[in-house]
């Protein structure tokens, strides 16, 4: 990664303390709470839980609760700080209320495309924050697909690998409602994304960028020196931190594909002269 915090959005509902709560923070703080109630009351976790079938017998809280339906575990504390990390990004990058807009559609996508695929599948559930938070983590990867992550796997493999496990598993397991959910839960997620300025370079996905989150659009020349000064400014930023990589621990510190890209950025600032 290319930097361990990710930048602060400077953009919070209110202080506690010293502690700034954005959007973000704001859910991980009450998805705490959630698993402070599941240890007093751990039955917490079943009752929470969307399942269509119990919607339709007058359950309908279901439909609200269900990313509070989640125990305390280590991988869940875990995927929560990867949340954070990660969600914070996409929120200094749209603002605080886009992002509330953003996690609210998110919620709805799930709920919607759960109670879709449970007219088929009753027997469907949904519970805890875990495919919220997954689902932040692939529009963050769409938004920086070239972004090293772990051992310098570029964001958009390390994405696609994520997303084929999800659905091998549940093809293992013959959840073919699972994986339709889970498939159009993702399309109306990247929908969700688009309109609140996110993913604004995949014009295919369906729907529009609000008003207020579409950019102004430069002139195709003024648009394609912007375009061309911006990779110009990364290629430089990246470049410094495997220089400044080698530097402290020689060139065997870098992994394969770091030398690869190394030698790709300094080609194309070459070129660029």
């Amino acid at each position: 990664m290319s930097s361990m915090w990710p930048a602060s959005s400077n953009d919070s509902w209110f202080r506690v303390g010293r502690l700034e709560v954005t959007t973000v923070m704001f859910v991980v703080l009450v998805t705490v709470a959630s698993w402070l109630a599941w240890v007093i009351y751990p039955p917490l976790s079943s009752d929470f839980a969307l399942i269509p079938g119990a919607v339709w017998d007058g359950q309908v809280w279901r439909l609200i609760t269900w990313p509070l339906a989640d125990g305390l575990s280590f991988w869940g504390v875990l995927n929560l700080f990867f949340f954070w990390y990660f969600g914070t990004e996409l929120e200094g990058q749209i603002g605080r209320r886009r992002m509330a807009w953003f996690l609210g559609g998110v919620w709805l996508s799930l709920t919607t495309a759960t109670m879709v695929v449970g007219f088929v599948s009753p027997a469907l559930f949904l519970a805890g924050i875990g495919l919220i938070e997954f689902m932040v983590l692939l529009v963050w990867i769409a938004e920086y697909p070239r972004r090293p992550l772990f051992f310098g796997i570029q964001a958009w493999a390390f994405g696609a690998i994520l997303l084929a496990l999800q659905v091998l598993q549940l093809l293992a397991a013959r959840g073919w409602a699972n994986i339709v959910s889970l498939l159009l839960g993702v399309l109306l997620v990247a929908i969700v994304a688009r309109s609140q300025g996110l993913l604004s370079d995949y014009a295919w996905i369906p729907g529009r960028m609000t008003k207020a989150a579409r950019p102004a659009r430069p002139k195709s020349a003024d648009r394609a020196a912007a375009r061309q000064q911006t990779r110009r400014a990364s290629d430089r930023e990246r470049l410094d931190t495997l220089l400044d990589r080698i530097s402290e621990g020689g060139l065997q510190s870098l992994t394969d594909a770091e030398r690869k890209e190394l030698g790709d950025i300094r080609n194309r600032l070459r070129g660029d002269r």
